[in-house]
């Protein structure tokens, strides 16, 4: 469109210019028609102004242009500012409403009970936890996706409509694994009515008696998990002991039979299975 707009200025420029010009010189006697048309060159300029495209929606669509529509029939501008305040809110949900927290929480204990410091890494332990993570709420992502994201789309309903509707499978889903104590602790302190039943509780209960039942469960899993672990590291302490090898340290030794038993019964396996099998 800016192009177009200096073409237009441009042309009317040297129109003018040349109408000028043209004004300014003599006419000889002689002239006739010839000079009629030279100066008739002003009657033209509109002409010539009006072939010029004047909107960027004549011109062709450019296939590597990136447009913003407003979502559900709003300012692009509006969709815009909901966009980005929903991207810097992605790792709270993530980790309030999802069970990111509790794998997470799982796959640190294993590291410390096998006696391993940074292998696997923090990155690796939080990529493994999102990657389960996304496979046990995908149900849920398509259900929201399918109820408040397509209408929202296709301006059949509002932005607070397709946020209603998204908060109920959302709310479904931490029901099933928040504790009754937890929900009435929070209650205890927000001062509210009991609820008839967990449909009934409201968002600001729900969602730190939520985090506070997978904080729990994912250290319950935890100290089962370190439960084998410590008693090889207590065979190997005392053995050591026993035969005088005081300045070998016993985690030289116990590090590796650690690892062995992990692998020998196959414990990424039996874990990842029994974490997915606890959300069913």
């Amino acid at each position: 469109m800016r192009i177009n707009l200096t073409i237009r200025t441009m042309l009317c420029l040297v129109l003018s210019l040349g109408a000028a010009s043209a004004a300014a010189l003599p006419v000889p006697n002689g002239a006739g028609s010839g000079s009629e048309h030279l100066l008739d060159i002003r009657r033209f300029t509109p002409a010539i102004l009006a072939a010029v495209p004047t909107s960027s929606k004549n011109a062709e669509a450019n296939p590597n242009e990136l447009r913003i529509t407003g979502l559900g029939g709003g300012s692009a501008q509006w969709t815009i500012v909901v966009l980005l305040t929903f991207l810097t809110l992605i790792p709270s949900i993530l980790i309030c409403m999802t069970p990111f927290a509790r794998l997470l929480i799982v796959f640190h204990f294993l590291r410390q009970a096998l006696g391993l410091q940074t292998t696997p890494s923090n990155q690796t332990l939080v990529g493994l936890s999102a990657i389960m993570t996304f496979f046990l709420m995908q149900p849920i992502g398509a259900e929201i996706y399918a109820n408040s994201v397509v209408p929202l789309q296709a301006g059949n309903i509002t932005a607070l409509d397709a946020i209603a509707r998204t908060a109920t499978p959302m709310r479904q889903f931490m029901s099933h694994y928040v504790r009754d104590k937890d929900v009435a602790l929070f209650l205890e302190i927000a001062k509210e009515p009991r609820p008839a039943n967990i449909s009934d509780v409201s968002f600001r209960v729900l969602l730190p008696a939520y985090i506070l039942s997978e904080l729990k469960a994912g250290f319950q899993i935890g100290a089962v998990l370190f439960l084998p672990f410590l008693v090889v590291d207590m065979v190997v302490a005392s053995i050591t002991t026993s035969v005088g090898m005081m300045q070998l340290p016993p985690v030289v030794i116990s590090t590796p039979l650690k690892l062995l038993l992990f692998l020998m019964v196959d414990g990424w396996h039996l874990l990842i299975g029994a974490l997915m099998r606890s959300f069913n």
